[in-house]
């Protein structure tokens, strides 16, 4: 477990798009947990009431949440604009 760990933290240390799939994944996960335990049996919940449209919506918001992240420490927005 502690190699697991280990590996995740040296992938996601430089990786602003790891960062952002790993939320994305997460937020999947927490929005099908919600269509499970709180669901809409009748219907008429659009979000809560399809599997996979509160999932679809948990994962845009997990990567919505790491949107603003700020860059890695070595990138800088003018070394973004000479390339």
């Amino acid at each position: 477990m502690k190699q697991l760990i280990d590996r995740m933290q040296k992938y996601l240390n430089g990786s602003i798009w790891g960062k952002r799939i790993l939320f994305s994944v997460l937020g999947a996960a927490i929005g099908y947990a919600y269509y499970y335990f709180i669901g809409c049996a009748s219907g008429a919940c659009p979000i809560s009431s399809n599997p996979y449209i509160s999932t679809m919506y948990g994962a845009v918001l997990g990567f919505v949440m790491t949107v603003g992240a700020k860059k890695p420490a070595g990138e800088t927005a003018s070394e973004h604009s000479e390339h």
